[in-house]
C-alpha cells in the first residue's frame, strides 16, 4: 500500500509593528498562523511546518538586547503548549520554529517537533549561525546548536529539520539522510539579492544526493524599520529527484500542500546507489578543524 503523506508549508509576513510590546507581536503572529493551521487541519494535512522564528519579525536585522525577551522555553513555553493542542485537535504533526531560551543568557534558534497526538517529540537547534551583512547578525542572538541532526519518528513519516543558513552546508543534510530522514524541512528567513539564486539549487541538490523529500519555507514581505530586503517567499516541496512538486507565490501569505509518496525514496535509491557507493573512510579531511 503506498505511503502518501499530505504535507503543508506556511509562509507569512510579519503581522505587527516591531514598535509594539513583544507580547503583542507574538500574539499577532500566532493569530495569523493559527488561521493557516486551522486551514491545514481542515484540509487533512498530516505534517505542517512554519517559517523560521514564526512568532515575530526577523529581528536579526539589528543587534538589540530587547529581543532576548522574545525567547521561550521548549517545551514548557506557551507557544509549544499551544501547538501541542492544535496538533492533537487535527491529528497533525507540527514543526514549530521559535526563539528558545535554554537558560538565562543562553539562546537558540530552534524548531520544536510535535507528533499528531500532541506529544512533544523533541527539538532541533540551528547548527550554523551566520553573522553578515546586510542584516543577518545572528551570533548576537543564537548559540550554535548542540543536539546534532536528530530524526523524529512521527506518526506519518521520519522527519528532520535544517534551519535557514544550515542549507548552505551539505554535511548536515547527509547526516539527516543517514539518520533515516524521509522528509527534511528547512524553515527560513531569506531575502532577495545575494542568495536568491541558490534557493532552488541547494535544497533540490540535497534531495537528490540523499533521495529524500525537502520542504523549504521562506517568509514574505519587507520588514520595517530595517528594510534589509524582500523576503521572497516561494516556499516549495521537492521530491527525491530534486523536482519541485509544489510552490508558493513570491509575496502572499499562504499555505501550500503536496501529497508526498514516500515509496519514491526506495524507488530512487534503488537506481542511484549513492549511500552504497559513498566512501566515508576517505573523507577524514572534512572533519579537520
Amino acid at each position: 500500500m503506498p505511503r502518501v503523506v499530505k504535507c503543508g508549508l506556511i509562509q507569512a509576513s510579519n503581522a505587527c509593528s516591531v514598535d509594539e510590546p513583544l507580547k503583542k507581536i507574538r500574539e499577532a503572529n500566532i493569530e495569523k498562523h493559527m488561521k493557516f493551521l486551522d486551514q491545514a487541519g481542515k484540509q487533512g494535512v498530516q505534517i505542517v511546518c512554519m517559517q523560521e522564528i514564526f512568532t515575530g519579525p526577523y529581528f536579526c536585522a539589528e543587534q538589540n538586547t530587547r529581543w532576548y525577551d522574545a525567547t521561550e522555553r521548549i517545551p514548557e513555553g506557551p507557544t509549544t503548549r499551544l501547538m501541542q493542542e492544535v496538533a492533537k485537535k487535527y491529528s497533525m504533526v507540527i514543526i514549530s520554529p521559535i526563539y528558545e531560551e535554554d537558560e538565562t543568557g543562553v539562546y537558540y534558534n530552534t524548531a520544536a517537533v510535535i507528533d499528531a497526538d500532541g506529544t512533544y517529540l523533541g527539538k532541533y537547534r540551528k547548527s550554523h549561525i551566520p553573522h553578515t551583512a546586510p542584516g543577518f547578525w545572528e551570533k548576537f542572538y543564537f548559540k550554535p546548536g548542540n543536539l546534532g541532526y536528530p530524526v523524529f519518528k512521527t506518526q506519518y513519516a521520519d522527519i528532520g529539520v535544517y534551519i535557514c543558513y544550515d542549507r548552505h552546508f551539505p554535511e548536515g543534510a547527509r547526516e539527516l539522510g543517514l539518520n533515516g530522514a524521509e522528509i527534511v524541512f528547512n524553515p527560513s528567513a531569506t531575502v532577495a539579492g545575494l542568495s536568491e539564486y541558490l534557493w532552488k539549487l541547494e535544497q533540490p541538490a540535497h534531495a537528490v544526493a540523499n533521495a529524500f523529500f525537502v520542504g523549504a519555507i521562506n517568509r514574505v514581505g519587507t520588514e520595517k524599520p530595517w528594510n534589509i530586503g524582500e523576503f521572497y517567499g516561494q516556499s516549495y516541496f521537492c521530491d527525491p529527484r530534486g523536482q519541485i512538486v509544489a510552490q508558493a507565490s513570491r509575496d502572499k501569505d499562504e499555505l501550500i500542500t503536496a501529497d508526498l509518496d514516500l515509496d519514491k525514496i526506495r524507488e530512487v535509491r534503488n537506481v542511484w546507489q549513492f549511500y552504497r557507493d559513498r566512501r566515508p573512510e576517505t573523507y577524514g579531511g572534512l572533519c579537520k578543524l
